[in-house]
């Protein structure tokens, strides 16, 4: 896998001739943001060596090289994830190439259910924490030293200075936020009441489908990380007439796009 990370790394920055310093990772009906990035070179999944290719409604599946305020970024728009049948190793082996090419810094997005009564639907929650519920953990198996220890401390994933900034930037757009821990595990069904139950017992306070995977690695790397999450539905395990679409989903993060673009932007520009 080592000499494949290397691989994809040196044809990508041969093609693009670019040294990005910061990731984005776009969720599912976030795409757009990759719009904003300029001078934007695109290359889709399915032309770069060893890469996974996206399966997903919504996630189109091309890297884009660009800037983005003033920054040299990659952004992935679209992901991949556990439930598509790709293993872990599979589902971030993105983000051990954006370590290759230089990338230092991380932003990671995604579409998340809410959990806490106080959230409703399209808030944005940045992430402080996580509870990894899937049944691998990506670092599982030969560990290379090159990459990270072997057993990486977990109590501060989400950079605090990100966190802070990011919360800086809303109050000055007017923009409202909520932090909150966010809990992975497998999908592709929904989570039940029950399931829904049992993990705001466990303190979360949105629940999803990625994102746990790709941080734990960013983190091994020692990149910093900034999370965070689109409120696409909430919680209402006592009313079995609630139901959520993947349509829904898609619809409310595009809805909140514009106010998620704006807070990227601003950040990427103190990262």
């Amino acid at each position: 896998m080592l000499t494949k990370f290397k691989e994809t790394a040196k044809f990508l920055s041969e093609k693009t001739k670019f040294e990005p310093e910061i990731g984005i990772i776009l969720g599912s009906g976030l795409g757009g943001l990759a719009d904003r990035i300029e001078n934007a070179q695109a290359i889709a999944y399915e032309d770069i060596p060893n890469f996974p290719v996206s399966t997903v409604e919504g996630h189109s599946g091309k890297l884009i090289f660009g800037l983005l305020g003033g920054r040299k970024v990659v952004a992935m728009q679209g992901r991949f994830h556990y439930y598509e049948g790709y293993g872990m190793k599979e589902v971030t082996f993105p983000v051990r190439v954006l370590h290759f090419l230089g990338v230092k810094s991380i932003i990671v997005s995604n579409a998340a259910g809410g959990l806490n009564p106080k959230f409703r639907v399209g808030n944005l929650m940045l992430i402080n924490d996580h509870i990894n519920y899937f049944p691998e953990n990506p670092l599982h198996g030969k560990n290379f030293k090159e990459l990270g220890v072997r057993f990486p401390d977990m109590s501060k994933v989400y950079d605090p200075e990100y966190i802070k900034a990011a919360e800086k930037i809303a109050a000055d757009n007017n923009i409202p936020i909520q932090k909150g821990i966010y809990i992975g595990s497998t999908g592709p069904t929904l989570e039940t009441p029950a399931e829904y139950r049992l993990f705001r017992t466990f303190g979360a306070d949105a629940t999803g489908m990625s994102t746990v995977p790709e941080v734990i690695v960013a983190h091994h790397q020692g990149m910093r990380v900034f999370g965070m999450s689109v409120i696409t539905n909430v919680s209402e395990p006592e009313d079995p007439e609630i139901e959520t679409t993947h349509d829904e989903v898609q619809n409310v993060a595009g809805d909140a796009e514009p106010r998620m673009t704006t807070l990227i932007t601003e950040l990427i520009k103190v990262m």
